[in-house]
């Protein structure tokens, strides 16, 4: 492949997918800038990989493959272990003060929901999010995660489970 032709498509491919996979970066590290630093090099490996990429699935499949590890990588990483210490003990001393806890309580809307979708184990969480933000059918979804359609459907089905005496209590609470 030219080098002109594979300008072309990763900035086609960087237009098109950017914001999604940034999105399904934060479900996995929670942090916007983190996300968007996955994401750079999800599209720096497509690059240098665009040559190898055999047509066998759609370029998102592929895409939403390497973030994914990606960001599971990051998660296994020394610097990442160290960001959540220092962010444990941050949150703790916030804690304390009386201000913060009023202004955490006066935030329910989407603070809430996002909290309450970051309590569900990681399995679920990435299905949830693949399944409802991302619009993704459950054959795609076993393609991005490499794991089998029933396993998909099983970890749906749990994290619906999880998150439905939350989401009705939530609503209770609005009334």
């Amino acid at each position: 492949m030219e080098k002109e032709e594979k300008d072309f498509l990763l900035e086609k491919v960087m237009i098109e997918y950017g914001n999604e996979l940034v999105r399904l970066a934060f479900s996995y590290v929670k942090d916007t800038e983190i996300a968007k630093d996955m994401v750079q090099d999800t599209f720096i490996k497509c690059y240098k990989n665009l040559d190898s990429f055999k047509n066998d699935s759609h370029i998102k499949t592929w895409l939403y493959r390497i973030t994914i590890n990606g960001c599971k990588d990051y998660l296994k990483s020394w610097n990442y272990k160290m960001v959540q210490v220092k962010s444990f003990i941050n949150e703790t001393a916030r804690s304390i003060s009386p201000s913060v806890e009023k202004t955490v309580i006066g935030k329910y809307d989407s603070e809430e929901m996002k909290e309450t979708l970051f309590s569900i184990p990681k399995v679920y969480r990435e299905v949830v999010y693949l399944y409802y933000y991302e619009s993704l059918k459950i054959n795609e979804m076993a393609v991005i995660l490499d794991i089998p359609v029933n396993t998909v459907k099983t970890r749906l089905r749990r994290a619906k489970q999880k998150l439905e005496p939350v989401i009705r209590e939530a609503k209770l609470n609005e009334r």
